[in-house]
């Protein structure tokens, strides 16, 4: 990862920010006016005036509109929400009228309900204390990269943020950098799952987060991730053997009867959320997986399903009708045009 840092190259680094909305060089910290301008009042100019935006009910404010060739290194944010999934995160590159991003901010970094902190520390996505929203996936582009982020809530809401990039030449044949969110709730009766499908062109998957709604007692996991690949039609090329394993846990996550969260480079379940005996009914499980050291090639179209599956007893599996979201990213040689219908504010809302 680290083996050409030591390089020297021809590569300018830039940011942008509520300080600095343009990310152009010697133009950060000048605003006069901004969110905080009343505390700086006895400072003046240079003096955190500008930090955050304000983003209205309703709005759909552009966080990002860089114009040359270079890629996305860094994207940090926070926000005074008090719900989950009430900004949505929208990515467009090259001048593409379809976002290739499209997520909650908060699934986006894997972290479906955030109101409560928990640590997550991978390569691709990292959360602070309270609630830092952190990644790194490499996204490049070589015209334009555009930013927005929408208020779904009837509350302003106020958000700080900065998006680190570098403008530099690069070479041919780079892939877009994608991350679609899917949301069903609850899944039919014997149905499977659907992470990904209609992606068309010459790829690579890169990761899955999901947060997963249990809706029967006893474990949840013996479902298949499967993907579909380059022509397959009824039985994919790659078949998985468990949600757990998928997520490189093991043995229904259980150490000594108790479900066990981790967190580490490539994969984790950094979230359980536990019945309280009272108001909070449900188990929900936040989990992820980054195929940055195995990354899942596909030349001509991909499908990726997984099963929603537990036991009657243990002789019987029992097909689940569970509360499942995903958002699955990967890469390919085009801007991605077949995402499906983007849910609105009540079928996003978890319950």
């Amino acid at each position: 990862m680290f083996q050409d840092l030591s390089k020297i190259k021809n590569v300018k680094s830039r940011s942008i920010s509520p300080e600095n909305f343009t990310g152009e060089k010697g133009k950060g910290g000048m605003a006069e006016e901004g969110a905080n301008a009343l505390y700086a009042r006895e400072l003046g100019i240079g003096w955190k005036i500008s930090p955050c935006v304000h983003i209205k009910p309703g709005e759909t404010f552009t966080l990002a509109d860089i114009h040359g060739q270079g890629r996305i290194r860094h994207i940090w944010a926070t926000d005074n929400s008090s719900r989950n999934r009430k900004l949505i995160l929208r990515a467009y590159w090259d001048g593409a009228e379809k976002p290739s991003i499209e997520a909650p901010m908060c699934d986006f970094f894997a972290s479906a309900d955030y109101q409560s902190y928990s640590e997550l520390s991978s390569a691709a996505v990292c959360i602070g204390p309270k609630r830092g929203f952190n990644c790194y996936w490499d996204m490049p582009f070589y015209k334009e990269a555009k930013f927005t982020v929408e208020n779904i809530y009837n509350e302003t809401i106020v958000l700080y943020y900065q998006i680190d990039y570098t403008l530099e030449d690069l070479e041919p044949g780079m892939g877009y950098f994608h991350a679609q969110f899917r949301r069903v709730n609850p899944l039919p009766y014997k149905s499977v799952y659907t992470i990904l499908d209609n992606i068309e062109g010459k790829g690579h998957y890169v990761g899955t987060y999901m947060f997963w709604g249990v809706n029967n007692t006893g474990w949840w996991g013996e479902g298949e991730i499967k993907f579909y690949m380059d022509g397959d039609t009824e039985f994919p090329t790659i078949c998985g053997t468990g949600t757990e394993d998928y997520f490189c846990g093991s043995w229904n996550f259980d150490i000594g009867g108790k479900y066990q969260e981790f967190t580490n480079m490539y994969c984790g379940v950094p979230k359980i959320i536990r019945p309280n005996g009272l108001y909070t009914s449900q188990q929900r499980f936040s989990m992820y997986r980054w195929h940055l050291c195995d990354p899942i090639y596909f030349d001509s179209d991909l499908k990726v399903t997984i099963q929603a599956l537990g036991w009657r007893d243990q002789s019987r599996y029992l097909p689940l009708q569970d509360d499942i979201s995903s958002v699955a990213f990967w890469y390919q040689d085009k801007p991605c045009e077949t995402f499906p219908e983007f849910p609105d504010a009540d079928m996003l809302e978890i319950i």
